[in-house]
């Protein structure tokens, strides 16, 4: 069974003084037992990873650039 993976970039958003939220949790929305999210954002969104592990994601963190970090949310278990 293929996973499914998911890229959303909000940088652009970010600097433009949107709030992406409703938009990581519409994309995540249909996320199934190891699937993942790839998200681009400007800075660390540490209180992201507490809302999606509740929701049963890991993650994992890498800088790209100064104001470019890739963070990959995969769905571990819960709801």
């Amino acid at each position: 069974m293929e996973h499914k993976t998911i890229e959303l970039d909000v940088r652009e958003d970010i600097n433009n003084k949107l709030e992406p939220f409703q938009k990581i949790m519409e994309s995540i929305g249909d996320l199934q037992l190891n699937d993942s999210l790839i998200l681009h954002a400007p800075f660390k969104p540490v209180p992201l990873y507490g809302v999606l592990k509740a929701k049963g994601f890991e993650h994992e963190v890498e800088k790209i650039e100064a104001k470019h970090y890739k963070i990959t949310f995969t769905k571990k278990g819960g709801k």
